[in-house]
This record gives C-alpha cells, structure tokens and sequence, in this order.
C-alpha cells in the first residue's frame, strides 16, 4: 500500500513536476515543509529585466532579506546586503553535502559508479525526494543527479551515509568542513536543509562554500542540467533552479525552500572568462529569488570584466651570470595570471618587472630573483615571481682549470 501511494505522489510530482498531490500536499502541511517542486512556475520562465541599477544612488533594490555577490576566483565581494545574518539555508545545505562527497571522491573513498543500499533513515526523509525505497541501490552518479538537479533529501541522506556512516557522522563532518573554511557564522544540524532549531548559515558563508564546491569542475556535469531521469526513465529530475535553462552562462548552484528559509538560492554563472556567484535567503516567492539572482549577476557582468594578462618568454631575456660555470640564466614566470576589473579597463593593465641586472653564482633552479607587478590607474593589483629555469654552479679553481685543458683539445 506504502509503495503503491508513493508511485501515485511521484506520478503526479513529475508530470509535469508543477504541482504536488492533495495527499503528499497535506503531508507537507502537517510537516510545515515548502518542498521545491511545489512552485507552481517552475517550468516558466524568468521575466527578462533590462535595468539592472533600479535606485537613484545606482544600488540594487532586491526583494531577499539577505545577499551577497562575488567573483568567484578572488572571492572579492562586489555587492552584499546584511549578507552576515544568520538565516536558515533550506536545502542550499546540499552545496557542503555535494562539496563532502566531491571531497570523498577525489580521494579516492569511493567513485561515481560505487552502489550505495538505501537505509531506513535516508528513505524517511520528508520534502523533495525520488522516493528511494529501503534496500533500493542506486550508484553515486544517480545519488548525484538526484540531489543536484532534483533536491532529493532521501538520495542526499543516502550520500551522507555512504561518506561518515550515519547522517550524524555526517553533520559531525559538515560542520568541521564549515570551520576549516572560515564559515564562523554556520551551524548545520542535517544534511539536507530541512527546518531545524540551530540550522543556520549566512549569506556570505553560503558564497564561501559555493566558492568552494565550484573548484571541483565535475560538479557542474550535474548543477548544470535542466532535466533528466532515474530508474530507466520512470523518474524525472528537473532542475529545481531555473536559471539554468534561462540565463546565459549559469552554472549552477543550488536553490533551497521552506517555510522557515523561504525561498532562497545560490547561483553561479561564467560569461568571457568573469565567474560569479549569487546568494540570495529569505524572498518571499520562488520567482523574486531567481529575480534577485539575476538582478545581482547582471550587475556584475555589467560593471566588472576579467583581466587575462599574458607574459611570453620574450619578456624574460637570459640573464647574465657573474663568478658561474655558465654565462648566463634563463628565466621563467607564470604564462598568464587574471584580475577583476571596471568594465572597459581590461587592456588598460600594465606591467612593471623588477629584475637584477646580473646574477652571481651559484644559482639554483627555481630561485625567486625578481617580481612582475600589475598595475592599473596607479593601484598594484597583483605580483607573479620570476625565477631561474636552471642551475648555475659557482666557478671554482679546479673546474676552470678543466675548462681549460678541454679547451686545448676541442675546438
């Protein structure tokens, strides 16, 4: 009977994924839970708005209790709004969940094609779900899929499990990873966003951990699909964030609703070479959190361009060598390194190097002999090392006496 009024809550939940049953509705009632499928414009799309400064003092007028904006390389802040009080995340929880399991893969724990059994605990979960049955497997991959793109909390409690063994073992671990990032004002109590006294975060730790999660490339094989399926078909995902089929260059990150939260989201997008990332908590409908979302990333697209400065070998000539058993040095620096700037500023950086005239010996290879500095409008924006790409022993009596005799006899 339990299987068989779950098929029917999932039939209607994915076809079309826009409204939620009268029977699993008044379960989510009593559980005072939002989930996400239950926004009735999921698959609408997003109105285009051409102002991106609406204020007359050129600020940005958001609907979101709290928000941050920032570039995702350097982390640098280029807009926030009371981005440090506390706020319960929803299911924008899943991005250190995602970040954990990356984690774990990447070291080697387990992979993507590992099966994971279902336990008792993860199939309780209440909210957005696949519905996993108790001793169901389903592979990382599909677990991934599932809370990525569908905000399952069963398939994101089942990752939880796999990694630390219980969901409390888990949480333990979240919260070790939060402090390890600077996430000060941060305290999770699950793993998948559910309303809890204490689950609690911020905006701008929201960002730092975005930030963090994006660093793992593979992520956005996920956070990037608008739709997909499980169980050879027979459940549909479809991307609870909608930026990800209607604006430009999103890739990702997570959306997140409750009661408590209200509708909140973390997005990252990538246009010309400039990443950013948008969090927005506690907007009071679905639709005005993609709208503040977009208002912040169109801000910084539109104020801020990224700065890509290269530096060839014909900038670095061989340097002279004094007392060496060689004449001169190469030398060697980064091919290229990238700043944030005002748009329209991107070919005005310049170059500074501070280089020796000469070397003396000895010499190793990889020692720092000099500095390239970035300047733009009299502001230092960054310094790259220049350093030997060689040894150079000192010039002893012994080896230029050698040098000598070889001298004679080869010419």
């Amino acid at each position: 009977m339990r299987i068989l009024l779950k098929r029917i809550v999932s039939l209607f939940m994915i076809l079309p994924l826009i409204f939620v049953t009268a029977s699993a509705d008044g379960e989510y009632q009593r559980m005072n839970i939002v989930t996400e499928y239950a926004s009735p414009d999921l698959m609408s799309d997003i109105k285009d708005e051409e102002e991106v400064l609406t204020a007359s003092d050129g600020s940005l007028q958001l609907n979101a209790k709290s928000a941050i904006l920032i570039e995702m390389n350097s982390g640098k802040v280029l807009f926030e709004k009371d981005s440090g009080v506390k706020m319960p995340p929803a299911s924008i929880t899943k991005i250190m969940t995602l970040l954990l399991v990356m984690e774990a893969i990447e070291a080697g724990k387990f992979d993507y094609n590992t099966e994971v059994t279902c336990s008792e605990h993860a199939a309780s979960m209440g909210g957005s779900q696949i519905w996993l049955e108790v001793g169901e497997k389903m592979t990382v991959d599909e677990l991934l899929r599932a809370s990525a793109i569908g905000s399952a909390n069963d398939a994101t409690c089942a990752l939880g499990e796999l990694v630390s063994g219980s969901e409390e073992g888990f949480v333990a671990l979240m919260n070790e990873r939060a402090k390890s990032l600077s996430m000060i004002n941060t305290v999770f109590k699950n793993c998948s966003g559910l309303d809890a006294d204490g689950h609690i975060t911020t905006a701008r730790d929201i960002a730092t951990m975005s930030r963090e999660l994006l660093k793992h490339k593979d992520i956005t094989k996920y956070t990037t699909v608008w739709m997909d399926s499980l169980r050879d078909g027979k459940t549909e995902l479809v991307n609870t964030n909608k930026l990800v089929r209607f604006y430009d260059g999103a890739t990702g990150l997570k959306t997140g609703t409750t009661s408590g939260a209200g509708c909140c989201l973390s997005a990252s997008a990538t246009r010309d070479g400039l990443s950013l990332i948008a969090v927005v908590l506690g907007c009071d409908s679905s639709n005005n959190r993609f709208q503040d979302a977009k208002k912040l990333l169109n801000y910084g697209f539109s104020n801020y361009g990224n700065a890509t400065i290269k530096i060839s070998q014909d900038e670095l000539p061989d340097l002279p060598v004094t007392k060496g058993t060689k004449a001169t040095v190469t030398l060697t620096c980064e091919e290229s390194i990238s700043f944030l700037v005002t748009k329209g500023k991107e070919g005005d950086v310049q170059k500074s190097f501070d280089i020796p005239e000469t070397l003396e010996a000895p010499i190793k290879a990889g020692e720092t002999i000099g500095t390239v500095t970035f300047i733009l409008d009299e502001k230092t924006l960054g310094q790259l090392p220049v350093v030997t790409s060689n040894e150079v022993q000192k010039m002893t009596y012994s080896k230029g006496f050698l040098r000598g005799v070889l001298a004679l006899f080869i010419k």
